[in-house]
């Protein structure tokens, strides 16, 4: 008797100790550098928020943040991927409009569902689009010029935009649905070939975003016509907004928030949420969104998923009712 309750203390005792480095390890989380998706080329304002806000997140989580670039198919291949991985806290991704409110629409099948597959961690920032035309363009001096001309002269207008189905492109057609207009749709790969464009007259006009915009504008580069915030914007005080040119229900916005796989443990969700929050109030971050007329969307999760879900409920009909589709 007294030999079998030794063995039982043995065996009990080396359970513990079995058992003790699974408890550590899974209380160590992050022990590894995490990957954030960036579904956007590098250089452009996805990946330098990320990277800065990433670098914020560094000190307290104690581990690098690795941004990995995987553009293409209108953010489809980056969030694809990030859909698929494991849900253990290591691989996240930069969700904006296209994610979250956009592509159930604008695509027939996508191999990935915005609510389903996903864990919501937390808002990152918005910042609203605005409209602008080369200054030398000489129907778009006013927003009553160029809604004028527009309306004249259906489709011979081009319009650029950083690519299908990004906040710009839908951007425009929601203000060509409201105004009854018809402008050509001159999609580019990414922000900075279509500015340039723009800047240089061989397009005449698009929306901007006024994170990527503000220096251009204020620069005079480009002339803004209107902004799609619901007021104006204080570092552009005298851009009235699209409701008071009388484009009425146009709010244009584009946002962006973080995502990890479905199924991501409620702690660790809690962890990075908690990291973001941080992140997002730490005085590099607050000025960088500051200058570039950036909202931060600190919050919970839960605010961020509300916050999102609302905004595809809104866009769905106006997509539906424009007719555009990427596939």
């Amino acid at each position: 008797m007294q030999r079998r309750n030794l063995l039982q203390q043995a065996l009990a005792i080396a359970g513990a100790s079995m058992a003790t480095p699974w408890v550590h390890a899974q209380a160590a989380y992050p022990h590894q550098p995490i990957r954030w998706v960036v579904p956007y080329p590098a250089g452009g304002g996805t990946d330098v928020l990320a990277r800065a806000v990433a670098e914020a997140m560094r000190p307290t989580l104690g581990q690098q943040i690795v941004v990995d670039n995987r553009p293409g198919a209108s953010t489809n291949i980056g969030a694809q991927l990030v859909a698929t991985a494991k849900p253990d806290g290591y691989t996240v991704l930069s969700a904006d409009n296209a994610v979250l409110a956009y592509n159930e629409y604008l695509f027939s099948k996508l191999p990935f569902h915005p609510e389903k597959d996903f864990t919501y961690v937390g808002g990152l920032t918005r910042f609203p689009l605005v409209l602008v035309v080369n200054p030398n363009f000489k129907e778009g001096q006013s927003f009553s010029d160029f809604l004028a001309y527009v309306r004249a002269n259906p489709g011979k207008v081009n319009y650029a935009s950083p690519g299908n189905g990004s906040p710009h492109h839908l951007a425009m057609e929601m203000f060509k649905f409201r105004t009854r207009t018809f402008l050509t749709h001159i999609p580019y790969r990414g922000a900075a070939p279509a500015v340039q464009d723009v800047m240089g007259g061989q397009v005449p006009c698009m929306f901007l975003d006024l994170a990527a915009g503000l220096s251009v504008i204020q620069s005079g580069k480009v002339k803004a016509l209107a902004i799609g915030s619901a007021k104006r914007a204080p570092l552009l005080p005298d851009v009235p907004t699209l409701a008071e040119v009388g484009v009425k229900d146009s709010e244009v916005y584009a946002f962006q928030g973080m995502l990890a796989p479905a199924g991501l443990p409620a702690d660790i969700t809690k962890r990075l949420n908690t990291e973001l929050n941080k992140a997002l109030a730490s005085p590099d971050v607050v000025k960088r969104l500051q200058d570039y007329g950036m909202e931060s969307l600190a919050g919970t999760p839960e605010q961020f998923h509300a916050m999102a879900r609302a905004e595809a409920k809104r866009w769905g009909p106006i997509i539906k009712a424009t007719g555009v589709k990427l596939d």
